[in-house]
C-alpha cells in the first residue's frame, strides 16, 4: 500500500490500524499550545465595547471583565481565574484579532 515519496502515518480506531497520508493543510496547521492561567485571549476577532476592570484590581473567578462584540453578537468575557488584573491590552473601541491578549490575571495562589 506504501508508494514511494508518500508519507503514511498509522493511527487505531477501535482495535484496528489503519493508514493515511496528512495533508499540507494538516502539516501547516498552528500546533496547539496549553493556555496559561490568567490569559484572556480573543476567542475572534472583533471589536471591544466595554472594559469593566482597570488593572490593580482583584476579581473572582466569573466576574465580568469586558464585552467584546464579534460577529454581530456581544460577547461578556468573565475572568477564567481569581486574582489581581496585571495587566489590560485593550480600550473601548479597538479593533483586535484573534489570539489577542486582552487580559492578564496573576492567579491567586492558593
Amino acid at each position: 500500500m506504501e508508494k514511494k515519496g508518500n508519507e503514511y502515518v498509522d493511527f487505531g480506531i477501535m482495535a484496528g490500524i489503519y493508514k493515511t497520508r496528512l495533508t499540507r493543510k494538516f502539516k501547516n496547521r498552528d500546533v496547539w499550545q496549553q493556555p496559561v492561567p490568567g490569559e484572556v485571549l480573543s476567542n475572534l476577532p472583533g471589536t471591544i465595547i466595554q472594559v469593566l476592570v482597570r488593572e490593580g484590581q482583584v476579581v473572582k473567578e466569573g466576574d465580568l471583565l469586558l464585552i467584546h462584540e464579534a460577529m454581530k453578537m456581544f460577547n461578556r468575557i468573565a475572568a477564567p481565574v481569581s486574582g489581581k488584573v496585571a495587566g489590560i491590552n485593550v480600550m473601548v473601541g479597538d479593533k483586535i484579532g484573534k489570539n489577542h491578549l486582552m487580559i492578564k490575571i496573576n492567579p491567586e495562589r492558593k
